[in-house]
């Protein structure tokens, strides 16, 4: 049975500035996600993964080349909905308690806020995280907030997640807990799975590795994750 393909790019380009200023961050780059991708994304610091990352999540747009998402709508349909997108900056509203934080897509998504509290509590628990619910967002670790960002993604149930350094703040054995959340939700939702790292442990945990040199962009499936 054929996997839905999710986004797909043909030499996709991304250029900042002009003239004797301009940076190709992104050079011809062609690839594609299905339903059910695992895909780590590896590169030096400065190799394009997040600038291929903002693009596939809609949140830039390309310079030149073709962008596309088949089975999840246009680029304003992305989010909140089919495409959660975790940052490695911090991401939470101030104003919002860690409970509200994560419930806020599911609002957004039209859902009544008694099961969108249910869900976001849900989501807290399985990252251990329930006792935080009350919490502002300037009451947290570092650690701590990307984790409630990671929960806000997993209420949602997006069917592509994209997560950009998400154990880049966090110690060893939180990260590992991170990465095994996001594949576990990933398995149970079948949505697929993109991690910008620069971990090589994380990315040995995944069945497709992607890398980044200079803008351009290497494919490189280490076991099938498309049966």
């Amino acid at each position: 049975m054929s996997s839905a393909t999710l986004a797909v790019w043909r030499a996709l380009r991304r250029v900042f500035g002009s003239g004797s200023t301009e940076v190709v961050a992104l050079a011809e780059a062609t690839g594609e996600i299905l339903e059910g991708d695992r895909i780590a994304l590896t590169g030096p610091s400065g190799s394009g993964k997040s600038t291929l990352l903002q693009l596939i999540a809609g949140l830039d747009t390309p310079t030149s080349g073709s962008l596309t998402w088949p089975a999840l709508g246009n680029r304003a349909s992305l989010r909140p909905g089919p495409v959660g997108v975790v940052f490695q900056a911090q991401s939470l509203l101030p104003p919002l308690n860690v409970l509200e934080n994560v419930a806020l897509p599911l609002l957004l998504q039209g859902e009544a806020q008694t099961a969108a509290d249910a869900a976001a509590l849900d989501a807290l628990r399985a990252l251990d995280l329930d006792d935080l619910a009350a919490k502002l967002p300037e009451e947290l670790s570092g650690g701590q907030a990307q984790r409630v960002a990671v929960a806000r993604i997993l209420a949602s149930r997006p069917r592509l997640i994209l997560a950009d350094e998400p154990t880049g703040q966090l110690d060893h054995v939180t990260a590992s807990t991170v990465i095994d959340v996001l594949l576990a939700s990933a398995d149970a939702t079948g949505a697929a799975l993109l991690v910008n790292t620069h971990d090589p442990a994380v990315a040995r945990r995944f069945a497709s590795h992607w890398e980044m040199a200079d803008g351009h962009l290497f494919t490189m499936t280490t076991e099938s994750s498309r049966s």
